[in-house]
């Protein structure tokens, strides 16, 4: 008998619990009709991705996928004027900002993994690329070997920073890795000589060097040295905000409105053959 109440407790405290949890579970959607605003979550150097302007206003290629989901939650909740607030996040405090309900959409360059999708959720994905290093010209790096006996920034909290440290140790390669807070960071350091080099997603690096006063004197490494497929993060289990996400997305791709975006944000550099399928292959009909 003492058995079996311990068994009908156990059986109700876990009923408890469950509820508990239930409860803490942030619904997108409710949570953007009680207050008549969404808030994206934004990086602030991710050119061309995700970055602040010369004005302060929030912009880039994740950030125009980001701004026609809310237009998109807007009509699907009957909100004219759905406010959209912009947040800034860090690498390291962007899917805590998730976690909590800081932000309902995170709009930069970031990398689905298995692990972060225990954590956070993802939309289809919206870019791929890779990585690959960019370095100043007297340094003498044309390949990845090239690295050894250099001091090599990558970004903290990132999963560039162990792609880096898995293929140096896969390699035998020894270099000095040098983290820092922000792409901004890098590049300072790169164009000071803090370091020799930068390792991070290419089409990033692509931006870092063009807008730098020394573009000039900076090399890019050809070719991807890892692959980096990008989506749009959201909280796990909240199925019908996604599903408004992923229906845009889709729209996006299945019309070509996407190219136009594209272009916008990356003006004259072609689309590789791999992001051009990714395109197509999740231009899924309604």
């Amino acid at each position: 008998m003492a058995g079996l109440t311990r068994l009908g407790l156990t059986a109700v405290l876990g009923v408890a619990w469950a509820a508990a949890a239930a409860a803490q579970q942030i619904d997108t959607l409710d949570k953007v009709r009680d207050s008549g605003a969404i808030v994206l979550g934004y990086r602030e150097d991710a050119v061309p991705f995700s970055f602040a302007d010369e004005t302060g206003v929030p912009a880039g290629y994740s950030v125009d996928l980001c701004n026609r989901i809310a237009a998109a939650v807007g009509d699907s909740l009957g909100l004219d004027d759905l406010a959209i607030e912009y947040v800034p996040v860090q690498a390291d405090t962007r899917f805590t900002a998730l976690e909590d309900g800081g932000i309902d959409l995170l709009c930069g360059a970031t990398t689905v993994t298995m692990d972060r999708r225990a954590r956070i959720d993802f939309t289809l994905l919206t870019f791929a690329t890779g990585t690959g290093v960019l370095s100043r010209d007297d340094a003498g790096i044309e390949r990845f070997e090239d690295l050894a006996g250099h001091r090599v920034g990558v970004l903290a909290g990132t999963t560039t920073t162990e792609v880096l440290e898995r293929s140096l140790a896969g390699t035998g390669i020894e270099a000095e890795i040098v983290t820092l807070d922000s792409h901004d960071a890098g590049l300072a350091a790169l164009e000071t000589g803090e370091i020799d080099a930068y390792f991070g997603d290419r089409v990033l690096l692509l931006g870092l060097g063009d807008r730098s006063e020394q573009r000039e004197a900076l090399v890019l490494s050809q070719g991807f040295l890892s692959y980096e497929p990008y989506a749009l993060a959201l909280r796990r289990g909240d199925d019908e905000f996604r599903l408004i996400a992923d229906r845009t997305l889709a729209r996006l791709y299945r019309s070509g409105e996407i190219v136009a975006i594209y272009r916008q944000w990356f003006g004259t550099l072609p689309p590789s053959d791999l992001l051009r399928a990714l395109f197509v292959l999740h231009a899924f009909p309604e």
